[in-house]
């Protein structure tokens, strides 16, 4: 996608200097800052601070942070003990585990020497799939958009979105927000409500992205949605996932649950946009079975913004001092809320059924 008219993936390798380069998303969106990651540490840093963030793009950098650690030294030994420093960074997003075990698939029986060429070959194809998928989830979405804005008799569609799954959060073009640019550039009017999405305000980057695309947006609180959809003011709600269950429970950014809720509430479709790399097959309950990450109160107690004296980005402290703070950073929404899920084979219901019929498809079979 573009920042400023200049096109730009999200996470690219620099043959020249052998580093790949991201974007420094803990500083989105009042500074662009590009960062160089050199070495596993590098990667797990950038991975657990939350310098890159989102699903797809979370397992895209890790696969980096595996070549990196095989540059180093390609001894089984330490192949393992990166792989599991790397899937440690973030519990809850399974794309990670994915992308580590699918490079470590791919290089098994590679010679020793040759494993951390063969490991960012599989990096940059990662990298190239991510892109292709979340296109394809945007095209069938698209579907979606198209149907509400003929029924409406062509007025302005709107879209609720939770936290950021859009490009910055993906290789390119994002999942939740895929379907809202491919109805932007097909044409459609559309207007989102982009939720904030406290703590870490990720609904500042939604609103970033969707400033750069010129799509016409709204910012607003996390607690706003039920009160516009009580209004007839949501006509779709879209949201990403870390982690999505074999019965179709989802779990998204802490939020994600309360919105679902209200749409319920409210009839207005719920849909969950993602590439079936997140799906967990493992796994069936979300509620119990999903390990939820509770981050540092920090993040609770202090909101990053810039100083409009200086214009320096800082934190500021929004709660008194020594308080005790509870930082969940996700939340399960159950597939009993959830109207579908968009993936790159299709939308599909959220269900044990409807992802049995995904998994038997024969996209997904050719795909595999």
């Amino acid at each position: 996608m573009y920042i400023q008219d200049t096109y730009y993936r999200s996470i690219w390798h620099d043959e020249r200097t052998d580093c790949t380069t991201i974007f420094d998303q803990t500083l989105l969106p009042h500074q662009i800052k590009q960062l160089s990651l050199n070495s596993l540490g590098d990667v797990c840093h950038a991975i657990s601070s939350m310098q890159v963030r989102g699903a797809p793009l979370i397992g895209a950098c890790a696969a980096f942070g595996l070549y990196f650690a095989l540059r180093a030294d390609d001894s089984p030994e330490h192949e393992e003990s990166s792989a599991l420093q790397l899937i440690a960074t973030r519990p809850t997003a399974i794309n990670l585990r994915w992308a580590v075990e699918r490079v470590r698939a791919s290089i098994a029986s590679t010679a020793r020497g040759e494993k951390a060429n063969a490991a960012l070959a599989e990096a940059k194809k990662i990298c190239d799939e991510d892109a292709e998928v979340c296109s394809a989830i945007g095209d069938h979405g698209l579907t979606l958009i198209e149907a509400i804005y003929q029924k409406k008799e062509k007025h302005t569609v709107n879209i609720l979105t939770h936290c950021n799954a859009g490009w910055i959060a993906t290789v390119d073009w994002g999942t939740a927000l895929a379907p809202i640019y491919k109805a932007h550039l097909a044409g459609i009017p559309v207007h989102v409500w982009v939720d904030e999405t406290r703590p870490r305000l990720q609904g500042a980057l939604t609103a970033w992205e969707l400033q750069q695309a010129g799509v016409p947006h709204t910012y607003i609180t996390d607690n706003t949605g039920g009160h516009l959809m009580q209004h007839g003011l949501v006509d779709l709600c879209i949201v990403g996932t870390d982690r999505t269950t074999s019965q179709g429970d989802v779990c998204n950014k802490i939020g994600t649950y309360l919105k679902a809720l209200a749409a319920k509430d409210n009839d207005v479709p719920f849909y969950v946009a993602l590439p079936t790399s997140t799906i967990d097959w493992t796994v069936r309950d979300g509620l119990h079975e999903i390990p939820i990450e509770e981050r540092d109160s920090f993040e609770l107690t202090h909101v990053l913004g810039v100083n409009t004296t200086d214009h320096a980005v800082q934190h500021i402290r929004v709660t008194p001092e020594q308080i005790h703070a509870a930082n969940y950073a996700f939340d399960v929404t159950p597939a009993r809320l959830v109207s579908g899920l968009i993936t790159e084979y299709g939308v599909f219901p959220a269900s044990s059924a409807g992802l049995q019929n995904l998994r038997n498809s024969e996209d997904y079979r050719r795909g595999k």
